[in-house]
């Protein structure tokens, strides 16, 4: 059981963490993220992640000490001053601060198989917390075998992020990539289907890929504004794109991300 320790001001230095929750900042003091909410927390502490405190509200803090192991701090405070905490009105019980640590590695994606399509999402260019998030959400209940960031997508372990995902980022192997097209083009040759999508011809219908029931796919989802560089598009073996009807030119990236996964992972022998 965690060591339940009573905080009754805004100063305490043990709760500076919750004061300052500018991601970068954390990211600098060691690597360290935010974890938002009950459920979120609940999902870091039963992960591989490191959970080095957590800042609970008194209505819950016996749900919530017994998860965490005696070494772990559980800073208790009324709502209102969890409020004056972190600096704004906070409903959702409990917050956690984690430590990352490397959750894969391009080789053991490279080498994923097993039975049925073994799909990896891969972001060139991811410009919004909240889309990542909602992307890694999808991907882990689409069971995806892992998650490749080119360098300008947004940090996966930003709160916003961590919260929207609803914690399935600390059990999706998440890898960075500084050069996407390198990465893609390492795929192609490794024999996956590397698939860019696009919203312009000439592309397939994403079902026309998931019909042949590929082995290994690489599902490649470019930024919110201008979509994947032509470089990204080269390094791929095939165009997809989602067919759109009333005009409609495009979805919203982590939409289209979700209907894409769901295509692939799907058994293209079940009935409709």
């Amino acid at each position: 059981m965690g060591k339940i320790i009573p905080i009754d001001s805004l100063d305490d230095e043990r709760v500076s963490d919750y004061a300052n929750l500018k991601d970068r900042e954390l990211a600098r003091r060691g690597d360290r993220f935010i974890a938002e909410g009950e459920l979120v927390v609940r999902r870091l502490v039963v992960s591989r992640y490191p959970c080095l405190s957590v800042l609970c509200s008194l209505r819950i803090v016996e749900e919530i000490a017994p998860l965490l192991p005696e070494e772990v701090p559980v800073y208790v405070a009324p709502d209102q001053e969890i409020n004056r905490i972190v600096g704004f009105r906070f409903h959702h019980g409990c917050l956690a601060v984690g430590r990352r640590i490397a959750s894969g590695s391009m080789e053991d994606l490279l080498s994923i198989g097993g039975h049925g399509c073994q799909v990896v999402l891969a972001c060139e260019d991811i410009n919004s917390a909240e889309n990542l998030g909602s992307m890694l959400r999808t991907a882990a209940g689409m069971g995806v075998a892992g998650v490749v960031l080119g360098p300008q997508c947004v940090d996966p372990f930003w709160r916003l992020c961590v919260r929207v995902s609803m914690g399935n980022v600390f059990s999706m192997p998440i890898v960075r990539s500084d050069d996407l097209p390198r990465d893609l083009r390492r795929f192609t040759e490794a024999g996956f289907a590397t698939l860019a999508t696009v919203c312009h011809p000439p592309a397939r219908a994403i079902w026309e890929i998931s019909a042949e029931g590929p082995d290994r796919v690489v599902l490649v989802m470019g930024g919110e504004a201008q979509g994947l560089t032509e470089a990204a598009i080269a390094a791929c073996r095939d165009r997809v794109t989602i067919p759109m009807k009333l005009g409609t030119d495009s979805l919203n990236v982590a939409l289209a991300a979700a209907i894409g996964l769901y295509e692939l992972s799907r058994d293209p022998t079940a009935s409709s």
